[in-house]
């Protein structure tokens, strides 16, 4: 079967590798987005459209979030008039990217309203969702998000030291939602009982330099201002005692890069987002916490800092034991396989649906 799944290539993000290969060894033919158009024959041959992330406007200037917008407008509304059956998932609350909040918006409402399948991978997500009308929730789906056990290559046997400060590491693209800003600061209060490591590779060169002189004041975090490939990753994960992910709640439902640091048996210190509240009794496993403004998020991640390093010291395996357990609970709850047999699963649903609708037309 043809199926167009955007994006279908990602080489920053597994989590498209993982379910294109799902999808693939099922028998599925996946094509990008931007070939939808390319020939009548190709777009008759398409029977499912599978968007990720489609809400998401680059937002660098007007004009290129307009192009974007008007873009993306279109070919949903050729995907709507060809009765073509629509999967979409939901990843976030809101795009990231606040300058092409409007636009983002009037895509959100479109995707909610003409979805045939609306995939969520964390409870909170049906919140979000409930907003536009308790019909939508008839149509939404719980999916696991896949774990990435052994993705990266082999864990690395956690790194001994005989210090007993904390060690911490942030990875993933470096943006503004992420608070990096506030995580410099309030780690910076800590002085040398705590080391932080940022990995991951800044939006632009501007906001590089700005967390770098404010790094630089601070002493005890490190910056690594690229991609970090593989090998690297698994070796800087076994270096830490815990990833923190001070994320910002308005716009962040689910996190993959707290997936990737329970596959590879760490905990995170991170806000309840739909990924952490959704490991139930697991979520003891973690350093979560809840905030409604700035000032509250500054306390909330200085207090699970201070709870993180207290438990190390009371017990130097505390912290390994936790992301054991949630290794453990991601290996059983988060199979690749599992995800590709509900994907396929949801896909035949969606077309059997559209197939009944279009004979009742009839």
């Amino acid at each position: 079967m043809d199926i167009i799944f955007n994006p279908p290539v990602n080489t920053e993000n597994q989590y498209i590798r993982l379910l294109v290969n799902e999808l693939h060894a099922r028998g599925y033919r996946i094509h990008p987005l931007d070939t939808i158009f390319s020939s009548y024959r190709h777009f008759r041959s398409i029977k499912l459209v599978h968007l990720n992330w489609f809400e998401n406007i680059d937002d660098s200037s007007f004009f290129k979030a307009l192009r974007s917008f008007v873009r993306k407008l279109t070919v949903l509304t050729a995907i709507r008039l060809a009765g073509k059956p629509l999967v979409w998932t939901l990843h976030n609350r809101a795009s990231h990217e606040k300058g092409a909040a409007l636009f983002s918006r009037m895509l959100m409402r479109l995707l909610v309203r003409w979805s045939d399948v609306i995939i969520i991978h964390s409870g909170q997500s049906e919140n979000v969702l409930a907003s536009y009308g308790a019909s939508v929730l008839e149509r939404v789906a719980y999916v696991p998000h896949p774990h990435f056990v052994g993705v990266y290559g082999s864990a690395v046997a956690a790194y001994p030291h005989k210090e007993n400060g904390l060690r911490l590491l942030f990875i993933g693209m470096v943006k503004p939602y992420k608070n990096l800003e506030l995580l410099i600061d309030i780690v910076g209060t800590f002085g040398h009982g705590v080391q932080l490591t940022i990995a991951g590779k800044a939006i632009d060169e501007g906001y590089q330099r700005k967390l770098a002189n404010r790094a630089a004041h601070v002493g005890n975090v490190t910056l690594l201002p690229y991609f970090i490939p593989d090998g690297e990753l698994t070796l800087l994960l076994g270096h830490t005692d815990a990833v923190v992910l001070p994320y910002d709640l308005a716009s962040s439902l689910n996190s993959g890069t707290a997936i990737l640091a329970f596959s590879y048996r760490k905990t995170v210190i991170c806000p309840e987002i739909g990924t952490i509240a959704d490991l139930g009794n697991h979520v003891a496993d973690t350093f979560c916490y809840r905030y409604d403004t700035a000032a509250q998020h500054r306390k909330a991640l200085k207090q699970q800092i201070e709870r993180a390093l207290t438990r190390k010291r009371e017990d130097p395996h505390a912290l390994d034991d936790m992301g054991e357990r949630l290794y453990r609970h991601m290996a059983a709850a988060h199979d690749p396989q599992r995800v590709g047999d509900e994907l396929a699963r949801l896909y035949r649903h969606a077309l059997d649906r559209r197939r009944r609708g279009n004979k009742k037309d009839g």
